[in-house]
């Protein structure tokens, strides 16, 4: 689930840009970091900690759409993907600088978060049954501020054609902007519940998962939200199944080898179509 909501942030910032972040998974590692701090040092609790996180992940966001997308919004898209490149590097740096190279563990007293349990020979632990909760609920979110608010729409408005809505009267600056700051919310709020789920946080945590939320996306099409749900569900299905029946090892090749499969047999994703370039 947590692929899904990552993949959700990417197909956002695509759908009115058409450019790929890479500095996305430094969103999903900082969001993780700053639930970090205010549970650990500040004393919060961990529901206003998460809250925090994800309120700085979207600060983050649009603060990047500022200072990387923006000024460079009318160059080559090579240059602006060369930017998100250049960013993502910095961050993990500033983020070493603050926190250090080492991995902190994200200890939570809270007994939901600790229990387990197990019916027919599966067992469930509380932090797995909050990821599944809490993603379920911000997608079910995400669809009800698409459909049923005047942000939504100018969202979709301008994934749709760009110009028109400006002529139709919708902010484009503004909507976009909100559209990052939407999108790298969702991302730091995969990275605090991966965080919680491993009791671990590290500066190099956003890449992997950052690459593999960039397949779910790519799976589903590009543009396609419930695209990009569906892609991250496969793609954590097939790692889990390759963990289990070839090798754990092998589980973040699985994302390499879906991303190679799909360029070869189905380049536009699972339900995607032919969109702009």
């Amino acid at each position: 689930m947590t692929y899904s909501l990552t993949a959700i942030g990417f197909t956002l910032i695509f759908g009115v840009l058409g450019l790929v972040n890479f500095a996305h998974g430094e969103v999903y590692m900082s969001g993780a970091f700053v639930t970090y701090t205010l549970s650990q040092f500040a004393g919060w609790g961990i529901v206003p900690s998460f809250c925090g996180g994800v309120i700085a992940g979207a600060l983050m966001g649009m603060a990047m759409e500022k200072i990387a997308f923006k000024p460079l919004r009318n160059t080559k898209h090579e240059t602006t993907l060369l930017a998100t490149l250049g960013l993502s590097i910095l961050l993990k740096e500033v983020a070493t600088l603050i926190w250090g190279p080492e991995t902190h563990s994200l200890s939570t007293q809270n007994k939901f978060l600790t229990s387990s349990w197990g019916t027919g020979g599966v067992e469930f632990s509380g932090t797995q049954i909050v990821i599944i909760a809490v993603s379920i609920l911000l997608m079910i979110g995400l669809q009800q501020l698409l459909y049923k608010t005047r942000v939504g729409a100018g969202i979709r408005a301008i994934s749709q054609n760009r110009d028109a809505a400006y002529l139709m009267g919708v902010n484009v600056e503004r909507t976009v902007n909100y559209t990052f700051a939407i999108g790298s919310a969702l991302g730091a709020a995969a990275g605090v519940l991966v965080a919680l789920y491993y009791n671990a946080v590290d500066p190099h945590m956003g890449y992997m998962p950052g690459i593999k939320a960039f397949v779910a996306m790519a799976l589903g099409g590009l543009t396609s939200i419930p695209g990009a749900v569906i892609g991250g569900i496969i793609l954590g299905m097939s790692e889990s199944l390759s963990g289990a029946y070839i090798n754990s090892g092998f589980q973040d090749a699985i994302a390499f080898l879906l991303l190679l499969l799909l360029l070869i047999l189905r380049p536009n994703g699972l339900g995607g179509k032919r969109g702009r370039s």
